[in-house]
């Protein structure tokens, strides 16, 4: 009977969380699940009409949604693994005892917990072609170049900075994810190592990769999801940089065709849960 109890007052204890969640993520969902097979009018008076699978035929049909798609993949492949590497480098030099390492800490922590929109500004601020730092290195400085470069006005160069951005404002929550299960290895484990002859690499084979994976799993699983819908910093820092979620936002709100976006967002949704699912198996196929 008491148990029956407590059953009764944990559900009723979670009950408003499990009913603000549904509120503010399950509706949502449902609705958005729902006009993705209607067409939705500008005014919201009038009603929708069904059109069944015409939204997701029109976006598979669409050449600019696997264009946006390839390179929103690309964007995520070299962000996801360049911030994970620069967090695990960073995390493993930092590993011990030196001067200033507080210092250190805080400096790489630092890009993570500054606003992004004043990072955003900063970064067009210094490549601005008028009075940009690294555009009077390069033209007065250095003579590279006879004139200022259009960094972000150029598909190429915009990509590039917008990828080494994302890289910078977010390999910090790598760094701190890595840098906390390493203070939780076993000493002791490095030191048979040693005894036994092993090199800095089979250490870290053997040793460092089997103690993170968990760990290593987890960050690669939410830095993706992340960085595929990303869309405030890529849209603040250039517009020549068409990744899906630009794509999306164009359809939504530009071109006004709510059930096409939202069929877009169903289709992603599909394909980056079933990327994740694929990457966890992966990861864990040994364990």
């Amino acid at each position: 009977m008491n148990r029956k109890k407590e059953r009764m007052a944990g559900f009723l204890f979670i009950a408003p969380s499990i009913l603000l969640i549904m509120l503010l993520i399950g509706y949502p969902m449902i609705y958005n699940f729902i006009i993705s097979f209607h067409k939705v009018p500008v005014n919201p008076k009038k009603s929708m009409q069904s059109v069944g699978f015409g939204n997701f035929t029109k976006t598979l049909t669409d050449s600019s949604f696997y264009s946006a798609l390839g390179v929103t993949v690309l964007f995520t492949l070299l962000v996801v693994l360049l911030s994970t590497v620069a967090g695990l480098a960073a995390a493993i030099l930092l590993n011990r005892r030196f001067f200033g390492k507080k210092l250190v800490k805080a400096l790489i922590l630092l890009p993570y917990i500054v606003p992004s929109v004043s990072l955003i500004f900063a970064w067009k601020y210094m490549f601005n072609n008028t009075y940009g730092i690294v555009n009077y290195l390069v033209v007065d400085i250095l003579k590279l170049s006879e004139r200022a470069p259009l960094w972000f006005d150029r598909p190429a160069s915009a990509f590039a900075l917008v990828m080494l951005f994302s890289v910078w404002k977010f390999f910090p929550y790598a760094f701190m994810s890595f840098y906390a299960i390493l203070q939780t290895i076993d000493k002791t484990l490095y030191e048979a190592a040693d005894v036994d002859g092993a090199n800095g690499w089979q250490k870290f084979k053997v040793i460092t990769l089997q103690e993170i994976k968990p760990v290593l799993a987890t960050v690669v699983t939410l830095r993706t999801i992340w960085v595929f819908y990303m869309y405030t910093e890529i849209a603040l820092l250039s517009g020549q940089v068409k990744t899906i979620s630009v794509y999306l936002y164009e359809n939504a709100f530009s071109m006004r065709d709510m059930g096409k976006a939202a069929a877009i967002s169903i289709l992603l949704f599909a394909m980056i849960f079933s990327f994740i699912m694929l990457v966890r198996k992966k990861v864990f196929r040994y364990e």
